[in-house]
């Protein structure tokens, strides 16, 4: 039976990544692997996550969505929003900003433009890349989106770009308005029920496990309207 198979919030962590592929047995060309955003930031090998997502969807046609931070980096390194540079450099930024520098010393402007100059020269396809990123993606039984859908909105596609990518409240506690389970990411499962393992409520399904902060990467195997299984590996360098 072919599998959907979803990670969400890699943050960088690239050796995590891929135990997780191996661990679930990801099959190209028979699963359909679904990354929900947040391929950067907090984790050492941003550059590497990014550049092995971009193979994933035009080799093997995985399907990537457009996290908070994925916007973030591009804003930052393109210039073109001077705010999006302080939430950068204060939620994990630098980690991302050495990966492309491939430096680790100075202050973090200095990386910070080292970084630009990289990305300028060498990789300015990683940021066309996540720039141009979907916001959802949608099947016959399941919404998949990076942070979540607002509640306020009675056609959640009418809700702003902001929302699908940092929504928390009201959607957590509130009931969708579509009859689709949720799939998302970017609120640390930690943070919804205590613990980092996948949360099933009602429906929605979150799958952030907080692998940067020193958590777990989970992956999630749909195979039916309600049939899942679950896999998680540990946070390593």
């Amino acid at each position: 039976m072919k599998r959907t198979l979803v990670i969400s919030d890699i943050h960088g962590c690239y050796a995590p990544f891929n135990d997780l592929l191996a661990l679930m047995n990801y099959c190209p060309g028979e699963d359909q692997l679904l990354l929900l955003g947040d391929f950067v930031d907090r984790g050492p090998r941003s550059k590497d996550v990014v550049e092995q997502v971009i193979g994933l969807v035009q080799k093997d046609g995985a399907i990537a969505i457009q996290g908070n931070h994925d916007e973030r980096l591009v804003d930052v390194m393109l210039e073109r929003n001077e705010q999006a540079l302080l939430k950068f450099s204060g939620h994990g930024g630098r980690q991302t900003a050495e990966s492309y520098a491939g430096i680790k010393q100075g202050p973090i402007e200095h990386v910070i433009e080292c970084a630009k100059a990289a990305v300028h020269e060498h990789y300015p396809h990683h940021m066309t890349f996540l720039d141009n990123l979907p916001y959802y993606h949608e099947d016959e039984h399941f919404i998949y989106v990076h942070a979540g859908l607002n509640p306020n909105y009675l056609n959640w596609k009418d809700q702003p770009p902001r929302d699908f990518l940092y929504i928390k409240q009201p959607f957590l506690t509130r009931p969708t308005n579509v009859n689709k389970t949720v799939v998302f990411g970017h609120t640390k499962t930690i943070d919804i029920h205590g613990k980092p393992d996948i949360w099933f409520g009602p429906g929605k399904i979150g799958v952030d496990g907080g692998c940067a902060n020193g958590h777990q990467l989970n992956g999630l195997a749909i195979t039916g309207a309600d049939e899942f299984k679950t896999y998680s590996v540990p946070w390593r360098l």
